[in-house]
């Protein structure tokens, strides 16, 4: 039934034929192994490619093993890179997911150049779409993030989609296919843990055929958002104008009656520009605050007479951002910053990567300020007894220039509380007395 539906699928998605070669991501799981049978047992010209991220120790060289032993019983190409995800996470900030993920594809995308594959499968399911649905509309994404998962996006294809978990454990079970189970998928440490085991087990009780209603209510989310990228592609040519490196939208070629706060949602994506600071913008545009500035990566945006400028932000732009007690993200230097309110009860460890901080939270005075660094900026870095001038930090670190340009600071009250991604302030930091903290973490921007 799963192989015939599978078949089906491909088909009425056009997504790739039997001429095609295909790259089949396979980690192991049981998904991912399900979807390599399937593609085998259809014929197609496949490779297999595994991807050891050396993050959970003899479980991932488990994992690595099956992989490689089904891919000769299938007589088929076999690749396998192992990354030291660790080492990207702390050269670059970013999570450990991100990491994995910027490693894995851009990998897939060599293997496709170099032995001539034209499309990746990846094994996401219908339950993953769900969660993906859950996990962004937590966030604030907007009607976009609540799509799911696109079956095709370039050459990567889902044909999966279709199929729940419950169908491809029962078709890996009634065939025969081995897989393992990855332990950190019990823990609920990860949101999409929570969402898969708290949030849907409680929806299906309530609603059985839950995962049916949200895979039609998805497609139709995604139709509704190609239609309004139609009419977004004639508002763009009609409000944008470019002026140099500026780029200007006249906010009086949008005709009236249109739903200005998601027009300006659309027209300030691509930019960089995040739900949150599109809203405190529109509230602004409404209350007429002209020359108040909005900072998204590497681009600001202003009102101007009845004008959104967008242009490259200043290399003596502070991009200064308010931070208070309610602060859960601020998009800064090329990131994002995320503010979690814990106890202390709830840190399990003092040793942290240069990208987190924790913080004690009653030491601090807000609003705080968010903003780049500064020549004369000082601050008293964990575990020394003296001030150090953050010019002379960056330079004894061996900062580059474009990292220094980038390098924002946390401030309380006047004083420096974390040099973002790199050094907590030895006066802010958790000590006996700490009962509150604040735990920072810097991550690399990622549009979703």
């Amino acid at each position: 039934m799963l192989l015939s539906m599978f078949q089906k699928y491909v088909a009425e998605r056009d997504m790739f034929s039997t001429q095609d070669r295909i790259l089949v991501a396979v980690s192991g799981g049981v998904d991912s192994m399900v979807m390599l049978a399937l593609f085998a047992e259809s014929g197609y010209r496949i490779g297999v490619a595994h991807c050891n991220f050396q993050l959970r120790g003899p479980e991932a060289e488990e994992d690595e093993l099956l992989v490689e032993e089904m891919a000769g019983r299938y007589g088929l190409p076999f690749y396998n890179r192992r990354f030291d995800t660790m080492r990207e996470v702390e050269a670059t900030g970013e999570s450990v997911q991100m990491a994995a993920r910027r490693l894995r594809y851009t990998w897939f995308d060599a293997l496709c150049a170099e032995h001539g594959y034209s499309h990746i499968a990846i094994a996401h399911q219908a339950d993953d779409s769900a969660e993906t649905f859950f996990i962004n509309l937590l966030r604030g994404t907007g009607l976009r993030g609540l799509t799911g998962i696109h079956v095709i996006n370039g050459k990567v294809v889902r044909p999966l989609l279709f199929a729940t978990r419950k169908d491809i454990v029962e078709y890996a079970l009634n065939h025969k296919i081995p897989y393992r189970e990855d332990s950190s998928n019990s823990s609920t440490k990860y949101i999409r843990n929570k969402i898969r085991l708290g949030i849907i087990p409680r929806i299906r009780e309530i609603s059985p055929h839950f995962m049916a209603t949200m895979t039609a209510t998805v497609e139709r989310l995604t139709e509704a958002q190609r239609f309004i990228d139609r009419g977004m592609d004639v508002i763009r040519h009609e409000a944008i104008h470019r002026e140099g490196d500026t780029e200007v939208i006249d906010l009086s070629r949008i005709a009236e009656g249109m739903p200005m706060k998601l027009v300006l949602f659309e027209l300030l994506r691509p930019y960089g520009f995040h739900g949150e600071v599109i809203d405190k913008l529109y509230l602004a545009l409404e209350r007429e605050s002209t020359g108040r500035r909005f900072y998204a990566k590497d681009r600001v945006v202003y009102l101007d007479r009845g004008r959104l400028v967008v242009t490259p932000i200043p290399e003596d732009d502070e991009c200064a951002v308010e931070v208070l007690p309610d602060t859960q993200r601020k998009y800064v230097g090329g990131g994002v910053v995320l503010f979690e309110h814990l106890t202390i009860d709830d840190i399990d460890c003092l040793q942290q990567p240069d990208n987190v901080a924790l913080i004690d939270e009653d030491k601090l005075h807000y609003p705080m300020v968010l903003r780049r660094w500064k020549e004369g900026d000082s601050f008293q870095p964990f575990g020394m007894e003296g001030h150090k001038k953050v010019s002379d930090y960056l330079i004894d670190a061996k900062v580059s220039l474009p990292d220094k340009s980038r390098q924002f600071v946390l401030v309380s009250g006047g004083q420096i509380v974390w040099l973002v991604g790199r050094r907590v302030d030895e006066r802010f930091r958790i000590d006996a007395s700490t009962e509150n903290v604040l735990k920072l973490t810097r991550e690399a921007d990622s549009m979703l």
